[in-house]
């Protein structure tokens, strides 16, 4: 059975959403909950990075977090082509650490923010999308003071030309990120970062005209293990 390490800080507090989660899915992998401490990536088939307030956003979102000796343990994964997905707080702590490009700033508003979104996928790569098609629209909530992704023009190129990209409903744009920008991939795919939460979006727990997005994110990477990425 394959084994998905979801990693807790301090400050951490959607770790047993995600577990919980891939148990109601009954997607016949171990996600179990990780102490930053005691992860070591050798006896992982997967890592998630949840959402939360790691180290309480001290400085900016994700910066303590992605300082720590666990993320070279990560880095390590990765660079033998682990997959990795962070979700929120998550997707802060991925950029910061410089596993994704771009920044993640500020909501322009100036407020937290906390709604159901529709986002669409673009290049549906890798073993967290693996069963979403291009185009497809997922619905999920958000919950974020700092979600505004930020990424300059050329960089911009690069990534919208061959990496994964998850971009919000046009005009539903819910923190000002530049060019709609909700999430994004590493060229490969095995490493995504995203704003929305997939965990609270199951079909149990999705409004009525919603899609519950955040499921086919967790059966891609249930099945992506099973076939053995």
């Amino acid at each position: 059975m394959a084994r998905i390490a979801v990693i807790k800080f301090p400050g951490t507090n959607c770790d047993e959403d995600v577990v919980r989660a891939f148990r109601e899915l009954e997607l016949n992998v171990e996600a179990e909950v990780i102490w930053y401490k005691d992860f070591r990536v050798a006896s992982w088939d997967a890592v998630i990075v949840p959402g939360g307030f790691s180290y309480g956003d001290w400085l900016r979102a994700g910066a303590i977090a992605a300082r720590n000796r666990v993320m070279e343990e990560i880095r390590e994964g990765v660079s033998r082509g682990l997959p990795v997905l962070g979700i929120c707080n998550g997707f802060q702590i991925l950029v910061e650490a410089e596993l994704l490009p771009g920044a993640l700033l500020p909501n322009e508003s100036g407020r937290f923010t906390c709604r159901w979104i529709s986002i669409y996928v673009e290049r549906s790569r890798g073993p967290w999308l693996s069963l979403i098609l291009n185009e497809s629209r997922l619905d999920m909530p958000v919950a974020h003071a700092e979600g505004r992704y930020y990424v300059d023009e050329i960089t911009y190129h690069e990534i919208s030309s061959n990496r994964p990209l998850l971009r919000y409903k046009r005009g539903c744009n819910p923190n000002g990120s530049a060019y709609d920008i909700a999430g994004v991939g590493s060229e490969d795919g095995s490493v995504l970062g995203l704003m929305p939460h997939p965990e609270r979006a199951l079909k149990i727990l999705t409004p009525r005209g919603f899609n519950p997005g955040g499921e086919a994110i967790l059966r891609s990477i249930a099945l992506s293990l099973r076939r053995g990425w």
